[in-house]
């Protein structure tokens, strides 16, 4: 067996495949946010799991453990003179004329930013050898004070980590039991302040990080899925073991989201929608991504908490580039000061969710809404697992209803309406903001509220195609299962593309190669079953931000270094709509590398155009601005490929529903896809 499981902010969601068969199962319990590893067992024990030769695992620990303050009490030990790092940080702002504008407060007090004497150049030459006794007494008064865990960062370490290399092997002498974490370690990209904050950020996490993979791995011994089956979701798109997660968990920091983001580019490869929008919408948060010519974009300017009062707080891992706002079925309606109706980001989450759930939650959700307007079948929320009470969702609508002088069923659509566009803005960020035209794009819709926003969603971004998977709500656990094993490398490696010389540049690229394949050994992957992709960030000579170019593999010579530089220019236009005759430079190198794992072949589903054995009644449904209608219902495991059904109608299934406006139509493709047609 193969299974995956993505512990969402409301939801634990589990998917296995069974090889012998090529049945796929699915599981769906509550999340325990005290112990998640708890939720994980319980989904694995209904699931009766057996023989399972791979566990991929995606977590929300990491995120919530930076979000809540719930860390290690950390120490930074770096170079004299740059304890400040932090404080200073850098002169970007998010919006240069917002005067609430705040720098966020380090995860590190000043006092335990403790510097030692060393000093390496730009071009890695030791200019200060490292003073080993500041180390130590470093050391020893990080212990006095309480800590817990320990970054080390030094000025220009990623053109050689020599000094960080020792100073490592001081703390460990020193501290044998302590978590550290190095700068080069995890990224050898330029930016003193963004490197800091990485090795700051990982080392915070690391102590609770072990804590979870440990107490998660010995629940796990207890019923037989081994050490050598066991995988965590990275940020990257791709999986590691556990051993090298724990080393590094600040690459798991959206280690739950991506895993329906990489299912998305397979499924939008095998049904020929190379270019697709993602649109995940959870309990808690909605999420996005484009995906283009069925390649998942990939962003090391990723940042935590930046919103348009604060900068946040870089991280220097490559992370999928998603935009995520929170707006989700537990999205909680409430009223301004103004009195104006807003929904989010705050969550009722899983405990103790709507009030429709009847587990004590009072204040009104997206969910609660959905129910009061037809949306939502009460009897049949997880397949009828958890009832639904529509009444008690009436009472906590109707907190929004009083205030407002409108009726439960008016304030029920306000609050559909207002987390729509929340959702337009979302999808904008991602295609518009970027240079993109979403008419060009499909929309890939999964997350436990996806299929029942899509629609409408699509039809206000002009979208022409709606793609609902099979299991929307557990297919971010599905992506996981169709994840390769992968590693990112970045080195800074600043050139003039017009003085490139050949010979250094190839060796640059052999040096990443050789550590992406000690990376892998690591992990027991053969190098005869990897494969490397390049490319590199550019720039105009003089600029402050880079272009991504995709660079060919093997030797390169003159004229692929010409096509590098025509590529860049191209790109640049797309993005900033200009080109310009001036000298162009590289960056960074980025070396990407994939040990290939055995996909989970879709299973081609019976043909069947008869939609009458697949009805189940009708019901009153509101569409909004499109009218009220006596809405067709569906069960969509009785749709067989090739069906047809022409809106308004809903199509259940037991984690999820679709909503299918008027005047839209919808078909099921040979493996069970919905394709809804929007008619834009």
């Amino acid at each position: 067996m193969r299974t995956a499981i993505d512990i969402g902010g409301t939801f634990t969601d589990l998917v296995y495949l069974d090889e012998a068969t090529g049945q796929i199962g699915l599981k769906k319990t509550s999340t325990t946010p005290a112990h998640f590893e708890e939720g994980v067992m319980t989904a694995v024990k209904e699931a009766e799991l057996h023989n399972v030769l791979f566990l991929a695992h995606g977590t929300t620990v990491i995120i919530n453990t930076l979000t809540e303050r719930k860390g290690a009490r950390t120490a930074l030990i770096t170079t004299r003179g740059f304890r400040d790092v932090l404080e200073i940080q850098r002169a970007n702002r998010p919006d240069l004329y917002n005067l609430l504008f705040t720098k966020p407060k380090p995860f590190v007090p000043r006092q335990l930013r403790l510097e030692v004497t060393e000093r390496v150049s730009y071009k890695g030459e030791i200019l200060t050898p490292l003073v080993e006794g500041d180390v130590r007494a470093a050391v020893a008064e990080a212990r006095r004070q309480g800590v817990e865990a320990i970054a080390i960062c030094f000025l220009h370490s990623y053109a050689n980590p020599v000094h960080e290399q020792r100073a490592v092997d001081i703390v460990r002498e020193e501290w044998p039991d302590s978590d550290i974490t190095a700068s080069h370690e995890l990224t050898n990209e330029w930016r003193e302040f963004p490197r800091t904050s990485t090795a700051v950020l990982d080392a915070y996490v690391k102590p609770v990080a072990r804590r979870y993979l440990d107490a998660l791995s010995i629940r796990l011994d207890e019923v037989g899925i081994g050490k050598q089956a066991r995988y965590a979701m990275q940020s990257n798109g791709g999986v590691s073991r556990f051993e090298t997660a724990s080393r590094t968990p600040i690459k798991l920091v959206e280690s739950g989201p991506v895993g329906g983001i990489i299912g998305a580019a397979m499924i939008g490869k095998l049904i020929e929608e190379p270019n697709c929008i993602t649109l995940d919408i959870g309990g808690t948060t909605a999420k996005s991504s484009l995906v283009e010519q069925s390649t998942v974009k990939l962003t090391s300017d990723y940042f935590i908490e930046r919103t348009p009062t604060t900068a946040g707080y870089p991280l220097r891992v490559p992370v999928v580039d998603i935009i995520e706002i929170g707006a989700g079925g537990g999205s909680i309606a409430w009223l301004d000061p103004a009195g104006a109706l807003k929904v989010g980001p705050r969550s009722a989450g899983a405990e103790p969710g709507p009030a429709a759930y009847g587990r004590g939650g009072t204040e009104p959700t997206v969910t609660d809404a959905n129910i009061i307007v037809g949306r939502i079948n009460p009897d049949y929320f997880l397949g009828g697992s958890i009832a639904l009470d529509i009444k008690l969702a009436r009472e906590a609508v109707a907190t929004i209803a009083r205030p407002l002088g409108v009726s439960i069923e008016d304030a029920a659509l306000g609050i559909i309406r207002i987390a729509n566009a929340n959702m337009v803005h979302l999808l904008k960020l991602v295609s518009v903001r970027q240079g993109r035209d979403p008419r060009d794009f499909a929309m890939i819709a999964f997350g436990g509220g996806g299929s029942m926003h899509a629609s409408s969603l699509a039809r206000d971004m002009h979208m022409p195609r709606v793609i609902i998977p099979l299991a929307p709500a557990h297919f971010s656990a599905w992506g996981m299962l169709v994840s390769d094993l992968r590693h990112d490398l970045v080195q800074t490696k600043l050139m003039r593309t017009a003085q490139i010389a050949l010979r250094d540049f190839n060796a640059a690229w052999i040096e990443l190669e050789g550590k992406m394949r000690s990376v892998f050994a690591d992990e027991g992957v053969e190098a005869t079953n990897l494969f490397f992709v390049r490319s590199a960030d550019m720039r105009y000579l003089g600029q402050e931000h880079t272009v991504n170019v995709p660079v060919a593999n093997g030797n390169l010579g003159e004229e692929q270094c010409s096509q590098i530089e025509g590529k860049f220019h191209e790109l640049h236009e797309q993005l900033y709509t200009f080109r310009q005759q001036s000298p162009t430079e590289i960056v960074n190198l980025h070396l990407v590398g994939f040990g290939p794992v055995r996909k989970p072949e879709l299973q081609k589903i019976t043909v069947n155009t008869n939609t009458q054995q697949a009805l189940k009644g009708t019901r009153l449904v509101d569409f909004d601005d499109l009218g009220r209608y006596e809405t067709r219902i569906y069960e969509r495991g009785l749709l067989g490929a090739c069906a047809e059904l022409e809106g308004p109608a809903v199509i259940e299934e037991a984690a999820a529903s679709t909503l299918l406006l008027p005047k839209q139509k919808l078909h099921v493709d040979p493996v069970g896809n919905l394709i809804i047609e929007t008619g834009i």
